[in-house]
């Protein structure tokens, strides 16, 4: 798991070329991860390996939404530097509202068909099933809080990233 996470930061920052965003991404996976927690509580789930690459796999999804969400924030923002606009608190809220709002209905629709994918897999029956199930139940927990996090955490953050920086330029 620790491997998996270095792996994550590192590919993080290579496509961000900043820390502060790398570790951005980062800082919501636990929060992200939380949801499998719970939701491995709820069905008398102990950790494990099987587990283990349920939890690998939701933070790979939650760092991709991560990802997706604050590429379309810096596309916004960067659409309003293009136009001669200055960097301030305004238009980067400007900028995050229309980054979040186009990314909606795609993690919507994401959400429900990974949901409809690990339902089965989780309450199946049948040869293999209850390894399969141990490694779709933390996806299927984290499937609930990882999108709300992208969708509200990580652009309230990048408010706080961009106005700060914005403040330190001037």
């Amino acid at each position: 798991m620790p491997a998996t996470l270095l792996i994550i930061f590192v590919l993080l920052y290579l496509t961000f070329r900043r820390a502060e965003e790398a570790a951005l991404i980062m800082a919501t996976l636990p929060l992200a991860l939380t949801g499998g927690v719970w939701f491995l509580y709820l069905m008398g789930y102990n950790l494990s390996v099987a587990t283990g690459v349920g939890f690998i796999a939701l933070a790979g999804v939650s760092a991709e939404f991560g990802v997706v969400m604050l590429l379309y924030l810096k596309h916004a923002l960067e659409d309003r530097i293009r136009a001669g606009l200055s960097i301030n608190r305004a238009v980067v809220l400007d900028a995050v509202r229309e980054g979040a709002v186009l990314r909606v209905l795609p993690k919507a629709m994401t959400v429900a068909v990974i949901l409809a994918g690990l339902l089965p897999i989780v309450w199946g029956t049948g040869t293999g099933s209850e390894v399969m199930s141990r490694i779709a139940a933390p996806m299927l927990g984290g499937m609930v809080t990882a999108p709300l996090l992208s969708l509200f955490v990580v652009p309230a953050a990048f408010v706080l990233l961009r106005t700060r920086r914005a403040r330190a330029d001037t």
